[in-house]
């Protein structure tokens, strides 16, 4: 079953295509967002739960017009993930059909919306997620990014470009090249997501990218790294594993 977000500026419209939506016995859930803004933070908590998790999302069914961020700019915006939802716009404009399909979108619903094509959109949808449910075991691993907040603003940082991760108690700080996010997730959970994108834990308060790491440092029993400019502790427990995994590494 699906689980949905609608984004519409008009209330009224917004309020029908939900209500069409939670009466489809394929809809597990159906979310609403007054603007972009609004859709950017859900999918946000959508991309941080991950594509399984309780706050994920299958489908945004898509306004055109809107102030501020229009739909097809948030469609844009929603391609860059790593793993999209996938887009269904839902317009009273005919004009911008060929643009909605340039960024993929599975469908185009003109208003008003009659349940007949709106169950005809959910029918696609529901078959490229089965579609693609059967075939992720073996996908490769994609471009991953995470949602942070900046003045109101969602950004999405790619995880590539992250090189080191800092505890702040139920928050973690993100270290890039271009400076750091503070982000409402535990350095335990980063530790077991980011495992496989070969971030190791250096340190109770550190999560390291190993291929971020240029020197190793010992002195006088002490053990640190240095990661650009940044110079961080390792604990005696992560040691050893550390210093052999750099060594396998450096051997290719």
């Amino acid at each position: 079953m699906l689980r949905v977000l609608a984004v519409d500026d008009e209330a009224p419209a917004l309020e029908e295509l939900l209500y069409l939506l939670r009466a489809d016995p394929r809809v597990r859930t159906a979310e609403g967002a007054g603007d972009a803004t609004e859709a950017l933070r859900r999918i946000g908590r959508a991309v941080e739960s991950g594509p399984d998790g309780p706050e994920g999302i299958d489908v945004v069914f898509l306004d055109i017009h809107m102030p501020g961020l229009g739909g097809l700019d948030l469609a844009r915006v929603l391609g860059g993930l790593a793993r999209p939802p996938l887009i269904v716009f839902v317009t009273a404009h005919e004009g911008f059909a060929v643009q909605a399909f340039d960024l993929e979108a599975v469908d185009y619903v003109l208003k008003p919306v009659r349940r007949e094509r709106l169950a005809e959109a959910v029918r696609r949808v529901r078959d490229l997620v089965h579609a693609g449910a059967a075939a992720a075991p073996a996908a490769a691993p994609a471009a991953e990014q995470i949602p942070v907040e900046l003045g109101g603003v969602t950004r999405f940082v790619a995880v590539d470009d992250i090189a080191y991760v800092e505890a702040h108690g139920d928050y973690a700080r993100l270290h890039t090249d271009q400076g750091s996010h503070l982000v409402r997730i535990p350095l335990s959970v980063l530790e077991e997501r980011w495992a496989a994108r070969g971030f190791v834990r250096i340190h109770r308060s550190h999560l390291v990218a190993l291929g971020r790491i240029d020197e190793l440092r010992l002195d006088g029993g002490a053990t640190s790294v240095r990661v650009g400019e940044a110079v961080l502790a390792v604990s005696r427990r992560h040691a050893r594993e550390l210093r052999d995994l750099l060594m396998r590494r450096a051997r290719g």
